[in-house]
């Protein structure tokens, strides 16, 4: 997408929606050329009519008059700056939703890519400096080129010759705005990727604090922190020093314009081919566009940093998505719940290899199966490919003769539980995680499931119950009772189908027995498809499939494996006959 078109996606789907409160912006902003402009003509009456010819009337008036178009100047410079406030922050919230809508939509292997802590830099720094083009640059392009109009006809009317001379500093600080603009777009792009550096060091260091204290690393990760807060610093200073450039480039040019003038002014003068108060007006009204033409060089600065950051969010905005819904599709429809993989492939990345490699299984309907296996060997993957978190590569997984490429993916969600060992909450209410399930649960189906998952053991033990605040990812309850919640909310939901990835790993052999119980009230008649190191949680399993690198290599149910499978052998010998 070239500069133009990011201009005009910017205009059509932003900026337009607020087109009234913008041309309310650019009236004011009018009145504020007009009474700039009256103040450098004022100047000409004031002192012909005041300081030369010394009339008494006109000693009241003018001054009056100036008082008026300074008032005017800021009563409309405050009124159009707050409405272009109000404009800029609308559409930096369009942005940001539109962003972060993009994200929860997104495929998962969009969000496997890059760490949250750049994502976040994208929503923050990048939506801010869009926001500054869309908003300060449109008022500021407006007012001072307006201004700059304004004042250039004061001088015209003045004298013609003299401002032939002062413009020829516009196209001169329109060449180094534009050169030093290209310079400000290329930093503000290593700044962006300092900040998402930064913003990713910070969020680990809040989720592994624990970890840097164990480990004593302290020292270690605050030298890391100064790194990336010295990265980003050294970008951020070298943008601000390519913005104070404009200075000295405008006021050599402000000299050498006002040393021109003078001279052949006061050549001008001695000939009596102008009048002095003619030149003071020319000279106020071209030291007030000083200011104008000095904001109009800082504006294509600010819109390369604005174009630069669209190059980076807009994509995300953009992009497509490759499970889709489709409306077409019928809903899953699920009788028996019979799980089938047909000779499925996948890898997670085409630059990688297999991570499942020509897989067919069978989950029998409303049975238990295990997966066991060494980690990596794809068993969370085949949990993973079932919801269609991943499309697959090859293959065709069927649920009672369904594919699940030709459903609702609405409906194949809604059929599906899954609790991970790696348990997610959010900081709410502990009646709030539970519901997340089913929003329209009563109090007392969230209780019901609090009760059968044992939660409600915990629970009402803590001052305000069911409305306590447990902290990001429930940093203020144990292992065991995160997990607990996570079983609550997957009973709630009440899918024929339960993924359990790991779901006993964070507990303890006394709450293990009150979990299992309360899986087993959660599995009872419903397709289950397990993953457990602990191999005494599988045992009655219907069937148990074992994995090695993408690959089955052996099924059936424990005594088959003990007596077939060298591989299921060695993993109950070191961990049932060492208990």
């Amino acid at each position: 997408m070239n500069t133009n078109q990011i201009i005009k996606r910017l205009y059509k789907d932003y900026s337009k929606k607020f087109l009234k409160k913008i041309f309310i912006a650019i009236f004011f902003s009018i009145l504020v050329a007009g009474s700039t402009s009256a103040v450098a003509w004022l100047l000409d009456p004031a002192i012909k009519k005041i300081f030369i010819e010394k009339d008494d009337k006109l000693i009241f008036i003018i001054p009056i008059l100036i008082i008026i178009a300074f008032s005017t100047k800021g009563i409309s410079l405050y009124f159009a700056k707050s409405i272009m406030i109000s404009v800029g922050e609308e559409i930096k919230k369009l942005l940001q939703f539109d962003m972060i809508s993009s994200l929860i939509k997104a495929d998962t292997k969009l969000i496997d890519k890059k760490h949250s802590g750049k994502f976040i830099s994208n929503i923050t720094y990048d939506v801010t400096h869009i926001t500054n083009m869309l908003s300060d640059a449109i008022l500021a392009l407006f007012k001072d080129s307006l201004t700059l109009i304004g004042l250039l006809t004061v001088m015209f009317y003045q004298n013609w010759k003299l401002s032939l001379i002062a413009i020829i500093m516009i196209p001169l600080a329109s060449t180094a705005s534009k050169s030093l603009g290209k310079r400000v777009g290329k930093v503000t792009t290593e700044a962006q990727e300092k900040s998402g550096f930064l913003n990713t060091h910070l969020i680990e260091i809040f989720k592994n604090h624990k970890l840097i204290k164990i480990f004593q690393k302290e020292k270690y990760e605050i030298k890391r922190s100064d790194d990336h807060l010295e990265n980003l610093k050294e970008k951020n200073q070298k943008i601000r020093t390519v913005y104070v450039r404009v200075s000295p480039i405008m006021e050599t040019l402000t000299g050498i314009m006002i040393a021109i003038l003078i001279f052949y002014t006061g050549k001008l003068i001695i000939k009596n081919e102008i009048d002095i108060n003619n030149f003071f007006s020319f000279l106020a009204a071209m030291m007030l566009a000083y200011q104008p033409v000095r904001s109009l060089a800082l504006i294509n600065m600010s819109i390369n940093e604005g174009i630069s950051s669209a190059k980076r969010i807009l994509p995300i905005i953009d992009n497509e998505n490759e499970i889709l819904e489709n409306q077409e599709f019928n809903n899953l429809n699920i009788k028996i719940g019979e799980i089938k993989f047909k000779n499925v492939e996948f890898k997670y990345n085409q630059n990688d290899g297999k991570v499942l490699n020509k897989i067919n299984l069978e989950f029998r309907g409303g049975k238990m199966s295990a997966l066991v296996g060494h980690s990596g060997s794809g068993k969370s993957t085949i949990l993973n490919l079932i919801p269609r978190f991943y499309n697959l590569d090859i293959g065709e997984i069927l649920i009672d003769s369904q594919s699940i490429n030709k459903v609702s993916l609405f409906s194949l969600r809604k059929n599906i539980s899954m609790v991970s060992q790696d348990t997610t909450l959010f900081d709410d209410t502990i009646r709030n995680n539970i519901a997340y399930a089913n929003f329209d649960a009563t109090d007392e189906d969230i209780i019901d499931a609090a009760k059968l998952s044992y939660c409600d053991e915990f629970i009402n033990e803590l001052p305000n119950k069911y409305e306590t605040i447990i902290g990001e990812n429930g940093i203020r309850l144990s292992g065991g009772q995160k997990q607990r919640i996570s079983i609550a909310r997957a009973i709630l939901k009440k899918s024929p189908i339960i993924l359990l990835d790991e779901a006993t790993s964070s507990l303890d052999s006394k709450t293990e027995e009150k979990i299992q119980n309360a899986i087993s009230y959660l599995t009872k008649n419903k397709t289950t498809i397990v993953i457990a190191h602990r191999l005494s949680t599988i045992l009655n399993s219907d069937k148990i499939f074992v994995i090695n690198q993408g690959k089955v290599i052996a099924s059936g149910n424990h005594q088959k494996l003990l007596d077939e499978s060298d591989q299921y052998r060695s993993y109950y010998e070191r961990q049932i006959k060492k208990d």
